[in-house]
């Protein structure tokens, strides 16, 4: 039954928000991050898009079949091989959308899809007529709505709706939008299309000129009923709406919007770490809702307005989100019920052989420092539980490092299936000849793209994690390690992504050649991604 009162949230943080620079999300970190978007009460997951890789297809299809609850989508072009895809994929979910998107505006109708207005026009009765029979719902997407005509909007969501569609969708791909006019133009186009009560306007935006929450709260006060984005705002460029901020905006100022929104909010900030720790992209302390500081007062008058009365300076509370942090200390005393909890209040959720092995791997870990923190457990989580088998898998054996006033040498042993490759090198310091040591070892020598090394807490005792991303032709992938001493941290980091890298070109059909020089055999399947 629509209510016109209720907000829906499209979730697309393993599809759109996936495509931010660096991030590759492996199947069993996307059903982690599924899971407990399902848990907050989310509307929609938008779990990928099947037709550009059996990666991204094998991942919505065990999305579909796992995560329950929900409404699960994946992207489709206007092409019928990618409509059938996405229906395949979602054949076993409790209830499946394909969300079809053809761009609209003139620059991108001209020099992108060099198609003509009727042409558009056409693909989209074909598309959406198809993708009707084939799915529980059609949403229909007109990519760079924003920079589009608006009657050529109108004759085409028309079209789609008469086609099937009962999802509307208006994004602001670019970013390109400003919250008053985009208030109005979303207005103009619902006016004008003049649906049937069953159907739903959604929009999309991104955050090109930090608009993309107030231009969703825009469009939200213009009608739309549904708001698409990602958590912590993570996406291509600037990023999408973040859909934690878009929700606290309409609960905490219910005044205003007078609307009603289906999530737990306890959920958001769990789900906020769960993302920031999966992906590598770290949450800025000054982030709105999930941010370390968002609840913090350290000026002198801010703390004695809220000792005396919390909302002089507090508009929501903490709990609200879910973020008051956890006062249990786990150490090496602590039994496996407490470590099930503290991994469920930290927004994971295991099966009993990954609890088993974080257990264990806890457990050793306490034997190397008194007390574990919380960033701690998310990092032996991230790098040694949430692991796949890729088609080729590197595996630390040994390592010595020596370190002089000039210059450091490593020796490295690492195991592939079960043969030891051992090499040593030299380096500007003991993880620059650790690296170069691997390289000689594995034969095969990808681009150090990134690196970066944190402590899990602020204790002196805490875990060194480390995030690399590796670069090889045409792929990226991103590794994590963790471990009380930096250098083995890197190390695993470097291996992981190397892990990945192959994994990755396995899944897109490319072929890396190892020996013979670093030549790279490209079969390309993925294509550009709209929105």
């Amino acid at each position: 039954m629509f209510d016109s009162r209720r907000v829906t949230f499209f979730d697309t943080t393993l599809r759109d928000g996936e495509q931010a620079a660096g991030v590759n999300l492996n199947t069993l970190e996307k059903l982690q991050i599924a899971r407990q978007l399902a848990r907050m009460r989310i509307d929609v997951i938008e779990a990928g898009f099947p037709a550009t890789s059996p990666g991204d297809f094998n991942c919505v299809k065990a999305i579909a079949w796992e995560v329950k609850g929900v409404t699960v989508a994946a992207l489709a072009r206007t092409k019928e091989g990618d409509i059938r895809a996405a229906a395949q994929a979602l054949a076993n979910a409790e209830r499946s959308r394909i969300h079809i998107f053809i761009a609209t505006s003139p620059i991108h109708m001209v020099h992108k899809l060099r198609m003509t207005p009727e042409q558009v026009l056409s693909e989209t009765r074909a598309s959406v007529s198809l993708a009707s029979s084939l799915a529980d719902e059609v949403e229909f997407s007109a990519e760079d709505a924003s920079r589009s005509d608006p009657d050529f909007l109108i004759s085409l969501f028309k079209l789609a709706v008469d086609c099937g569609a009962t999802i509307l969708n208006i994004p602001d791909t670019v970013g390109y939008a400003i919250p008053d006019e985009f208030r109005q133009f979303c207005r103009t186009i619902i006016d004008g299309v003049a649906a049937s009560e069953g159907v739903i306007f959604s929009v999309h935006t991104h955050d090109d000129l930090g608009l993309a929450v107030a231009n969703s709260l825009a469009a939200v006060r213009a009608g739309v009923r549904q708001v698409e984005g990602t958590v912590n705002g993570m996406g291509e460029r600037g990023g999408n709406a973040a859909l934690e901020e878009v929700a606290m905006a309409l609960a905490t100022r219910a005044d205003i919007y007078n609307l009603t929104i289906g999530l737990d909010t306890t959920r958001l900030y769990p789900v906020s770490r769960l993302v920031s720790k999966l992906s590598g992209v770290m949450v800025p302390p000054n982030k709105a809702i999930v941010g370390a500081n968002a609840f913090a007062h350290e000026s002198g008058i801010h703390q004695h307005g809220v000792l005396v009365h919390r909302e002089t300076y507090e508009i929501m509370k903490a709990e609200d989100v879910g973020s008051v942090p956890a006062v249990m200390v786990l150490g090496k005393h602590s039994g496996r019920h407490a470590f099930r909890d503290r991994l469920e209040s930290l927004g994971y959720q295991l099966d009993d052989e990954q609890i088993s092995r974080s257990f264990n791997i806890f457990k050793c870990l306490c034997d190397e420092k008194k007390d574990v923190t919380d960033g701690d457990i998310e990092a032996i989580i991230s790098d040694q539980v949430l692991t796949v088998n890729p088609e080729h898998r590197f595996e630390l054996v040994d390592y010595a490092v020596s370190v002089g006033t000039g210059l450091a040498t490593a020796t490295v042993v690492v195991r592939r299936d079960a043969i030891e490759l051992r090499d040593a090198a030299t380096g500007n310091g003991p993880i620059d000849s650790a690296y170069n040591a691997i390289k000689r070892a594995i034969d095969f020598h990808p681009e150090l793209h990134n690196f970066s090394i944190r402590a899990t807490s602020s204790r002196s005792d805490a875990l060194g994690e480390t995030v690399v991303e590796l670069k090889y032709g045409e792929i990226t992938a991103q590794g994590r390690g963790a471990a009380t001493d930096i250098v083995k941290a890197s190390i695993q980091a470097y291996l992981n992504a190397v892990n990945r890298l192959y994994t990755q070109a396995a899944a897109r059909e490319i072929k890396l050649e190892e020996a013979g020089g670093n030549r790279i055999v490209l079969k390309e399947r993925r294509q550009d991604i709209g929105e």
